[in-house]
């Protein structure tokens, strides 16, 4: 079982940054393999961005050039760190860790059978 514990969120002005961070546990990790998704109230939970096993790193159009995920596989810690933030990025945010043993995870939500608790971003405009 993966436990996905999520912090980092918080109330922020429009251009400001934040780092959210997702700490894993439960399995042992050779290259952490998260995805990052949000929802926003009354909207369906989106993919954000993902890094493979290999340190490959993919984002949603809405996060390219903005966002950036990365990880410290010493504290099997993955972080997104998140700049230029907008009104629209407002959402609670989820980490989400694939089966065992998955290499390159998909960015659909279905391909993610653990999730974290999830933390809330909101932007101020």
């Amino acid at each position: 079982q993966v436990q996905l514990v999520e912090s980092g969120g918080g109330l922020v002005q429009a251009g400001g940054s934040l780092r959210l961070s997702c700490a894993a546990s439960g399995r042992t990790f050779s290259g952490v393999v998260i995805g990052w998704f949000r929802q926003a109230p009354g909207k369906e939970r989106e993919f954000v961005a993902k890094i493979n096993w290999n340190g490959g790193t993919y984002y949603a159009d809405s996060g390219k050039g903005r966002f950036t995920i990365s990880r410290d596989n010493t504290k099997n810690t993955v972080y997104l760190q998140m700049n230029s933030l907008k009104p629209d990025d407002t959402a609670v945010y989820y980490c989400a860790a694939p089966p065992s043993g998955t290499l390159v995870p998909a960015i659909s939500t279905n391909a993610y059978p653990y999730w974290g608790q999830g933390t809330q971003v909101t932007v101020s405009s």
